[in-house]
């Protein structure tokens, strides 16, 4: 069985609470004149059917963007797990035909074209395993493919406690992707290198512009 781009939604992460960037939503901040989230979306809204946005509190400042905006169903900012339980929520009120949702983050406008399509590629029509992605030998828990399916055993692990990602995805025999680091301004660059603190959030900036220069 082979996955088609139909049958994925695309879910961006902004739940979280941006502590070290002192709060705020860090996909809203500016980078080269565009909210870090439009970058985010250039890259990762042509890989997947349609997106919808994981936030909390009041969704109009995202309005600009247009996007169904979805809260943690979980309350108490229990982790990105939440986000990923709207995603799947989601998909299957709206679009029953969707069999899996890809997730990233609004912080990580670097990610790869082909993400998506590595993923599929990686299931060899295991379509029930969660893939993360991974690069320098690490697994981004944010950024996967995850099946629909699995909505009720992800929202019973939340009531159970369970808040990091790989205690629950690695129930489910997770796949990694190892994605390669990319060349730019002179350096090599995890393309999932993301924005937690305001220093990292300038280094971010600073790359984006050299990239777009051509640098």
């Amino acid at each position: 069985m082979t996955i088609t781009k139909k049958q994925i939604i695309g879910v961006l992460l902004a739940g979280g609470q941006s502590r070290r960037m002192g709060g705020g939503d860090k996909g809203l901040r500016d980078i080269n004149g565009r909210p870090m989230l439009a970058h985010v979306l250039e890259r990762f809204a042509p890989q997947v059917n349609s997106i919808v946005l994981n936030a909390n509190g009041d969704p109009q400042r995202f309005a600009a963007f247009g996007l169904p905006v979805i809260a943690d169903p979980i309350a108490g900012n229990v982790g990105p797990l939440a986000g990923v339980l709207a995603g799947m929520r989601w998909s299957a009120q709206n679009a029953p035909a969707v069999t899996h949702i890809a997730t990233a983050s609004t912080d990580a406008p670097l990610i790869p074209q082909d993400l998506v399509e590595r993923f599929v590629g990686s299931l060899e029509g295991r379509v029930e395993r969660i893939v993360l992605a991974a690069s320098g030998g690490n697994k981004h828990p944010v950024i996967g493919l995850w099946p629909v399916q699995l909505a009720d055993d992800l929202e019973a692990a939340l009531n159970e406690g369970v808040r990091k990602v790989l205690h629950w995805t690695d129930r489910h025999g997770t796949l990694a992707v190892e994605f390669p680091f990319v060349g730019g301004g002179g350096r090599e660059i995890d393309p999932f290198f993301n924005a937690n603190t305001p220093a990292e959030f300038e280094e971010v900036a600073a790359l984006m512009s050299q990239l777009s220069a051509g640098s």
